[in-house]
């Protein structure tokens, strides 16, 4: 089977920029919220969803708690939307409350792993976890499709996020950089890493918007489960 290289691959994608179907700005709906209407967060949660879900993937392999640390950020980022002075994008700004709770989590996790006696102190979560099937792949209908998550799954993890970031969530080089305190030159370092060594586990083209997908009933859950949790505040 012919190989194709990483840049010929991203040069076949169609994936076009997702649009503001409300109309209404993110800087709107936060002051909106700020002036007490409430429900219009649930627009953020929607807007928002299949980012910090993809994000979140790159880092833990669980998907009950990714699901988690999304509603963890987005109750996060409403407890401080009074302190955000759109001094940047409020998607970066939510991104990296999202990220900062995965890093929280895994290392909660990692402590657990060392502390118990039953599991071997010299194994890393990451390794613990790397052959777990989520629903998300399960949920993927196609050989390749499997084949190209497990392919990005396997990605060392400082790779996989920015891969994550750029490639599938077409993030800027500002936001990765912002998001995840780096500097420009190593964002694209460790892009470029990403896909050297994704290069060879690649055969064939792939659709980013199939990866780590945040279908629709998922949507709703989150979106429901944060509202409620909004309304008893």
């Amino acid at each position: 089977m012919k190989l194709y290289s990483i840049k010929k691959i991203m040069a076949k994608f169609n994936y076009p920029q997702k649009s503001n179907a409300s109309g209404i700005s993110d800087k709107e709906i936060i002051v909106r919220v700020l002036n007490g209407e409430k429900d219009l967060y649930a627009m953020i949660v929607r807007r928002y969803n299949e980012r910090l879900y993809r994000v979140g993937a790159s880092m833990i392999h669980d998907d009950a708690e990714i699901e988690d640390a999304m509603q963890t950020a987005y109750i996060n980022a409403y407890e401080n939307l009074g302190k955000f002075a759109f001094k940047a994008a409020f998607s970066t700004w939510l991104t990296k409350i999202l990220i900062n709770e995965c890093i929280l989590r895994l290392k909660k996790r990692r402590s657990y792993v060392f502390l118990n006696k039953e599991v071997a102190v010299n194994r890393d979560y990451r390794e613990q976890t790397m052959d777990v099937q989520t629903p998300a792949v399960k949920m993927l209908n196609s050989e390749l499709k499997i084949k190209l998550e497990e392919a990005i799954r396997q990605l060392p993890e400082k790779y996989r996020v920015v891969f994550v970031m750029r490639e599938i969530e077409n993030m800027t080089v500002a936001e990765t950089q912002s998001c995840l305190n780096l500097t420009e030159v190593n964002v694209k370092v460790r892009l470029n890493r990403a896909k050297a060594l994704l290069r060879n586990a690649l055969s064939t083209y792939y659709n980013k918007e199939e990866i780590f997908h945040f279908h629709l009933s998922r949507c709703d859950r989150m979106v429901e489960r944060v509202m409620n949790q909004i309304k008893k505040m």
